[in-house]
């Protein structure tokens, strides 16, 4: 028998499309998240943001920070919810040796992007990322328009 592979894109929960404006992303990892019940609720429901959310590592272990999570009316009474508690993310050691050695020595920071269902899973995306200048952004955004207007160009050709 052969395994199916499933070509559908994962389905994304949230975006941080902030963090494309602000930062070089330089490079990308998955990380899981230690849930509680009702934020595994929320994230069904697609009540998640990241845009103030960043990853802390503190004592070896990596953390979200700042992420809203909104609680669902529905959910258990008896559970005091906090919307933006700090949230483990499981990473290989390998992995958070590397991003420990980035941030302290490089300057680097580390920027939730995305989060998303992997296999009935929710991952989180993190990315190491150096922050821009203004001169920089400004680049971006001249770069895109130019873009933009070549396409049209074409398009209209």
């Amino acid at each position: 028998m052969s395994k199916k592979k499933d070509d559908t894109p994962n389905p994304v929960i949230a975006q941080n499309r902030k963090a494309w404006h602000d930062y070089f992303i330089e490079d990308k990892y998955e990380a899981g998240l230690a849930l509680q019940g009702w934020e595994v609720k929320c994230l069904r429901a697609g009540r998640a943001q990241l845009k103030e959310g960043y990853v802390v590592i503190d004592n070896g272990e990596a953390f979200l920070v700042g992420a809203h999570f909104s609680p669902l009316t529905s959910t258990s009474t008896h559970i005091k919810a906090n919307p933006v508690r700090s949230r483990k993310l499981l990473l290989h050691r390998l992995e958070l040796n590397k991003l420990i050695g980035a941030t302290e020595r490089k300057g680097y920071t580390l920027i939730p992007l995305r989060l998303y269902w992997k296999r009935g899973n929710a991952k989180l995306e993190v990315g190491l990322a150096r922050g821009k200048q203004a001169h920089d952004k400004r680049a971006d955004i001249k770069k895109r328009e130019s873009d933009l207007e070549m396409r049209r160009a074409l398009k209209n050709r």
